[in-house]
């Protein structure tokens, strides 16, 4: 990393079919190799399975289930006298959107569906739904971070 200045953020710019900057950066972090075609094949069929089964709009459902993933607490190490100690923090929103991005990607990758596009649905339905093991993933998070408040005064 540099330690000369801050690297700037760069400008997202909205997906094709609904406008929506967070959809482009979840097209963006599913992607594998550069292949942004496929990614967009795999995110849009999702939605199109989402709005075949509930019927309702399947970027509501996305950013109902974003909003069910994102962790607001989470612990980080910290090393004190020679012992380290884990200490839970508040996590900054775009920290906590990637976090939420990539818990998504991966539990989708886990499941056991046949097409991608299929898991992905799945995962998001199951995530606005309040269940699923991306929900599990940030509720560990919180009880980890539930479990280590004792540590909090060593915050920096």
């Amino acid at each position: 990393m540099s330690r000369r200045h801050r690297a700037e953020k760069r400008e997202v710019i909205p997906d094709a079919k609904f406008g929506d900057v967070v959809v482009s950066k979840f097209i963006n972090c599913l992607m594998l190799d550069g292949k942004k075609s496929v990614a967009e094949r795999i995110v849009y069929g999702a939605f199109d399975e989402i709005q075949g089964k509930t019927g309702g709009d399947p970027v509501k459902l996305f950013h109902d289930a974003l909003e069910n993933v994102r962790p607001h607490i989470e612990v980080r190490s910290r090393r004190v006298g020679g012992a380290t100690y884990q200490i839970p923090v508040e996590v900054r929103s775009d920290r906590a959107q990637a976090l939420a991005f990539r818990w998504l990607i991966g539990t989708a990758r886990g499941r056991s569906e046949y097409t991608m596009t299929e898991r992905l649905s799945g995962e998001f339905m199951d995530a606005a739904n309040n269940r699923g093991g991306s929900v599990k993933k940030r509720e560990d998070t919180h009880r980890m971070a539930e479990a280590n408040r004792a540590f909090s005064h060593y915050r920096w």
